[in-house]
């Protein structure tokens, strides 16, 4: 059950406790009941204490509403005054359970202890009921309130940073009417600009009503990173700026963080803010040109909170300037300190001031220096602390240009401090630690790449312990919730220094096996410099004499690749590793060695797009490599490689010449992918449906033949009635391209009986091939069509609805192109347009309408949908989908569902996205009406499956995955709507196999962090891992490194 209905439940819970006190006062007068029916109310009080804990929880962001947090408090109160009266009862109880007692408890209700007891929690309970009076509907009593009230961005505090009083002046300074919209707040490296920024955004001034935002800048955004290309640099400013749209929920018209352009987005963030009160934290700005961007923005009632370490970025005129100095950070730092040794006050050696002294109070030292001396009372030690940061500051290496010459000297001590906390560690948390100056930190990175980098170094086991000392030493922070890391932008600074000994760890003194495998990791995760020596590495390897390190780069690029968390990462990444690729296809499918063709080919399958295909694969008929496959695949029996070198096959003959196909498809054994197209054959249906489109495309009526002489219809129609949902529908559309190409040698395995046997979707979709010569009806005669129109326009209901069923034969031939530009010239669709937005007491008109529009679109393609897009069709559609009448909402779905898969759906989805019908679609699976969320629910999915990856982007910064989670939980947890989300994507066309890889991970992420705790988590996430085990047999790979 979610937040909503567990809230919304809070009065039925009261009105069962308050019938289970009744049942007490009539219950038997035998003792033993007593406890029993007493643990009933302390399970519903348990029940009561989970619904505000919930509540909370879903309404993180609404809390600062008197009205929500008055409601939730009335149930607090209720709990209060709950506990301490069953406990009187459980007493009582216990106290009486010797007989004579027992006698004169039970005897009489009235007046005994327990029954006044009783009593008191009844009118308890009476009084909470009587107090709630927002609504008849127990429903809303809470849930109503917060769903009025505007979300309020957050920002989260640090841990151990306390409340200063620069904090409050910075706060005074924002409540001021005449303020600067712009508040620097500047100072040198590690005092604590931004602890102190993000301490004033997590306690806002009331005046900022729509919350706080961060968005941190860094030096990698900056024109010194970008070795003063300004193109580089505005290309890193818009995926900034994009991302920070999307944090602000603004993605309605962002369709690409990273091709933007930047006047563009500049534009998008007018529109974003406009109207609102945001106080926008630009965390370590390093170019005035950013701010200029925010603070040059219109009619808002926003702030910008800057922090910033770069003297050009002082220069800004139009704002206030707040200077962070030794003296500001030293009224905090002996809390900093005592927060991060987990001592108290009085525990603190006396010579505790001096390593403040020494540490110049800067918060980052205090807190390395801190954790490095955890639980240590002992003065002796702090003394050697003292002296030991003096001589590692002595001889850290100095900063390095970019850093402000004034920083120097708290730079080399935080350096100092740095030296210090990797000395007291471990030998592998600090070999790692060194390791990771070959990454680049401009954003947070994955664990698996950490992962990968420590698999190099150390003993797989150990990883977890080992990262986790680095994370305690302050040395590396992980985001709570997630499986990200990022460091400090002076541990950053510090682990330039150690690139040299990070490379050379990695990539020279290492084998070559564990180089070839790190290298990708670094090529995608690495910083500029390592970047161009990995890939020198990555093509070293898969040159090498050595076949084996081919084999370890080939494999480590897919598990690198894998790793993105967006589409835009893994097309970014992707292009990088097919510049690599590409130019080296020949040699590596050409190569003698089984193996290694066998894992080139995996990676290209996951690498390559169309284009890359189109690209490097003609020039493979030359060198010999079609035959090389060929003979592959002839002695291989592994499943996998089969399906692998198949698929390549298949590609060489899509793009190939006419004796390519004609060889591939006498080469590749058809008679295999029938047998691998069995029902319970799930990991490889995936890789021959794309075979067979392939060859189909390819050989078209030749390839058809050659498959149906295989047998390949027969499993398809196996698929058809008892595969799984992604099977049928894969399994439906080739087979319609046997029909369009077989003719009516097809009609020899799929008959008219067959026919009835299959599901709806299957007999929808085929029949118009298999009963295409019955029934067949004449053309109609266009005198015909204009008296229908006339009935249409003028006469009574009954009539209008007997003209549409005469219209429906005519409609279904609107693909002959005469019937159809009678009908597009016609004011046919203008009509229906009208009669589907009438009363919803014409339900029959109405549905007659969708119905007769469904059959237009079906049957006229693409020129009726155009027709159909002129008016407000679609959008009437998803309107209706949310009226009261059952039958109405199901004719609506259908009609919208059958456009969406006809011809032409490409331009409905369109429009739907253009027009924010699909944002709409995702916000009514929170609707109150079950059946409204049941055809949403199916629209929904039915987008997933025929839409373009900015559509599913799009849904997933909707929030759709914890939607459907949210009726998981209401709904007792079977985990079919999170599996059909998944289905879908396994469905979409429009996504790589890589593609639908990482939205799946997504996927599961986002569920069971949205699910974790909830008593249906186990059952959820069963139904998960099934969904997903059911095509992952054949494509798994390990994540580490074969050693």
């Amino acid at each position: 059950m979610d937040a909503l209905q567990v809230v919304s439940s809070a009065m039925q819970i009261v009105s069962s406790m308050v019938a289970a006190i009744g049942s007490l006062e009539q219950a038997s007068r035998n003792l033993d009941d007593a406890p029993k029916r007493i643990r009933i109310l302390e399970e519903f009080v348990s029940e009561l204490e989970n619904l505000v804990r919930k509540t909370g929880q879903k309404h993180v962001y609404k809390l600062h509403d008197s009205r929500l947090e008055c409601q939730i408090q009335s149930l607090n109160h209720l709990i209060e005054r709950l506990h301490p009266n069953i406990t009187k009862a459980r007493r009582v109880v216990s106290k009486s359970k010797f007989k004579n007692l027992a006698k004169v408890v039970w005897n009489s209700m009235a007046g005994d202890p327990l029954g006044k007891i009783f009593i008191s929690i009844q009118y308890d309970l009476n009084w909470w009921i009587e107090s709630q009076k927002l609504s008849r509907d127990v429903e809303n009593v809470i849930e109503s309130t917060a769903r009025n009230i505007t979300s309020r961005l957050k920002v989260n505090t640090d841990q151990g940073y306390p409340m200063s009083s620069k904090c409050s002046f910075v706060r005074r300074m924002l409540e001021k009417a005449d303020s600067h919209d712009v508040i620097l707040i500047v100072g040198l490296s590690g005092i604590g600009k931004t602890c102190l920024a993000r301490q004033v955004a997590s306690d806002l001034p009331s005046k900022f009503v729509d919350g706080a935002v961060e968005l941190r800048f860094g030096q990698w955004c900056s024109r010194a990173a970008c070795n003063g290309n300004t193109a580089e640099y505005q290309r890193r400013l818009t995926r900034k700026l994009s991302k920070f749209l999307v944090q602000i929920g603004f993605q309605k018209k962002l369709q690409d963080e990273h091709c933007r352009d930047l006047e563009y987005i500049g534009c998008l963030l007018q529109e974003a803010l406009y109207g609102k009160s945001i106080l926008v934290l630009l965390d370590d700005v390093w170019e005035q040109d950013i701010v200029e961007r925010f603070a040059k923005l219109y009619d808002n009632n926003c702030k910008y909170l800057v922090t910033t370490r770069n003297e050009s970025v002082y220069e800004i005129t139009e704002a206030e300037k707040v200077e962070m100095s030794k003296d500001d950070i030293k009224e905090i730092s002996k809390a900093v300190l005592i927060h991060h040794t987990l001592l108290k006050e009085e525990e603190l050696p006396d010579v505790a001031e001096t390593l403040l002294e020494r540490c110049g109070h800067h918060p980052l030292t205090v807190a390395v220096m801190g954790k490095a001396l955890r639980k240590e009372v002992r003065a002796e030690k702090w003394e050697k602390a003292i002296s030991d940061l003096s001589t590692y500051a002595t001889s850290a290496p100095g900063p390095v240009s970019y850093v402000n010459e004034k920083e120097a000297e708290t730079t080399v001590t935080i350096f100092g401090s740095l030296e210090f906390s990797l000395e007291v560690m471990p030998e592998d948390s600090r070999r790692l630690f060194i390791a990771f100056a070959s990454l680049s930190w401009a954003e947070p990175l994955p664990e698996a790449c950490l992962e990968a980098i420590w698999s190099v170094i150390g003993q797989e086991s150990l990883f977890p312990l080992t990262v986790c000392k680095l994370v305690e030493g302050s040395l590396l922070m992980k985001t709570d919730g997630t499986s990200v890391y990022q460091v400090h932008d002076m541990v950053s600074l510090y682990l330039n220094s150690k690139e040299n000994d990070s490379v050379g760890m990695l990539l020279t003194e290492s084998t070559a096996g564990k180089s070839a495998f790190i290298s990708p990791w670094l090529f995608i995760f690495g910083n500029d410099a390592v970047k161009i020596v990995s890939e020198k590495k990555i093509e070293s390897s898969l040159s090498s004499s050595e076949e084996k390190q081919a084999i370890i780069v080939l494999e480590a690029i897919i598990q690198a690749f894998m790793t993105s968390e967006s589409i835009s990462e893994i097309e970014a990444t992707r292009a990088g590793f097919s510049r690599i690729l590409g130019p080296k296809i020949g040699d590596l499918m050409s190569a003698a060695s089984q193996s290694l063709v066998a894992a080139s080919a995996k990676a290209i399958i996951n690498i390559f797009t169309r284009a890359d295909f189109s690209n490097y694969f003609p020039s493979l008929e030359t060198t010999g490599a079609v035959d090389n496959l060929a003979g592959i695949l002839q002695d291989c029996d592994d499943p996998m490689v089969q399906t692998n070198i198949s698929t390549i096959l298949a590609k060489l003959a899509e793009l190939g010449s006419p004796g390519t196909v004609n060889k591939v498809l006498q080469t590749i054994p058809l008679s295999q992918l029938a047998d691998f197209l069995s029902p319970t054959g799930d990991e490889w249906h995936d890789s021959v449906f794309t075979i067979l489109m392939s060859l189909i495309k390819a050989g078209k009526s030749k390839a058809v033949e050659r498959m149906l002489a295989s047998e390949i219809d027969k499993s398809l129609i196996r698929l058809l009635e008892s595969g799984s949902d992604v099977a049928q529908h894969h399994a439906l559309i080739i087979l319609k391209s046997f029909y369009e190409l077989g003719g009516p040698s097809t009609n020899g395995s799929l008959g008219p009986g067959i026919l009835k046997l299959l599901p709806w979707q299957a007999r929808l979709g085929l029949e118009k091939f298999v009963l295409s010569d019955q029934n067949s009806l004449p053309s109609p005669k266009p005198q015909t069509f204009d008296d229908i129109i006339r009935i249409m326009l003028d006469n009574s209901d009954n009539q209008i609805v007997e003209a549409m069923q005469d219209l429906i034969p005519i409609v279904e031939k609107a693909g002959e192109p005469r019937i159809r530009d009678m009908i597009l010239k016609s004011p046919l669709v203008k009509r229906l347009s009208e009669l589907l937005q009438g009363n919803q007491e014409q339900h029959l008109l109405k549905t007659e309408s969708a119905f007769v529009l469904m059959k237009l679109a079906c049957s006229g393609g693409e020129p009726c949908i155009k027709k159909i897009l002129e008016y407000d069709i679609i959008q009437e559609l998803v309107k209706i989908m949310q009226c009261d009448i059952p039958e109405l909402q199901d004719s609506a779905y259908t009609t919208l569902h059958q456009m969406l898969f006809g011809q032409g759906g490409v331009l409905i989805l369109n429009q739907m996205f253009q027009l924010g019908q699909i944002d709409r679609l995702v916000n009514l699976l929170e609707s109150k009406s079950a059946k409204t969320r049941e055809v949403s629910l199916n629209c929904v999915l039915d987008v997933v499956e025929v839409g373009k990856k900015i559509c599913l982007e799009r849904m997933f910064s909707l929030q759709v995955v914890e939607k459907l989670a949210r009726i998981e939980k209401a709904s007792g947890g079977s985990g079919e709507t999170v599996v059909g989300l998944l289905k879908g994507i396994s469905k979409c066309k429009h996504l790589t196999t890589a593609e639908r890889w990482v939205m799946k991970q997504q996927v599961v992420r986002k569920a069971r962090a949205a699910i974790k705790g909830h008593k249906f988590e186990t059952r959820v996430m069963a139904a998960i891992d099934a969904c997903l085990s059911e095509g992952s047999k054949g494509a798994s790979s390990s994540r580490r490194m074969k050693r």
